[in-house]
């Protein structure tokens, strides 16, 4: 017990007298002024600013696949790039652009959406995936399908 306590005295005081140097002293201006620089663009994220973000494609019929392109604008500072974009069901397909958009720049969403086994009231969104300061942008798109007419069950059958 005696050893336990004489050893981590001994380290404490090797690392109190190891740093008796005056750290301030060792801080090279030229590099403080490229951090203060750097971190000062770090506020500077895109900003992906939609026309739009939720589309009604109104009443469709069961199968149609339908199609909406969602305009937005980079209203940042920096250059938006968009990582992923995904649809919350495997009926709902996203096509982004892949180069990034500059500063003040248009751009385009595709989303189309296929109705066939979706009747009734639909509503879908499209998770983005970019650089922008939150990180994850939301656009919605909703239809009401008119079911397919099924077949009358118990009708005679003729021979």
């Amino acid at each position: 017990m005696k050893k336990g306590i004489l050893i981590l005295a001994g380290v404490f005081a090797m690392t109190f007298v190891s740093c008796k140097d005056k750290a301030a002293e060792k801080v090279n201006e030229e590099n403080v002024e490229i951090a203060a620089d750097r971190d000062a663009k770090s506020t500077d994220f895109p900003v992906m600013q939609f026309s739009e973000t939720e589309h009604d494609f109104g009443n469709i019929n069961e199968g149609d696949v339908v199609e909406h392109k969602f305009a937005f604008t980079n209203t940042g500072k920096a250059p938006l790039v968009i990582v992923s974009a995904k649809g919350s069901c495997g009926c709902t397909v996203p096509e982004w652009p892949k180069q990034p958009i500059a500063p003040g720049a248009t751009g385009e969403m595709l989303v189309k959406f296929n109705s066939s086994g979706k009747p009734n009231q639909q509503i879908k969104q499209v998770t983005i995936t970019a650089n922008t300061e939150a990180g994850k942008e939301i656009i919605k798109i909703k239809a009401m399908v008119t079911p397919k007419a099924k077949p009358a069950s118990g009708t005679p059958v003729s021979e």
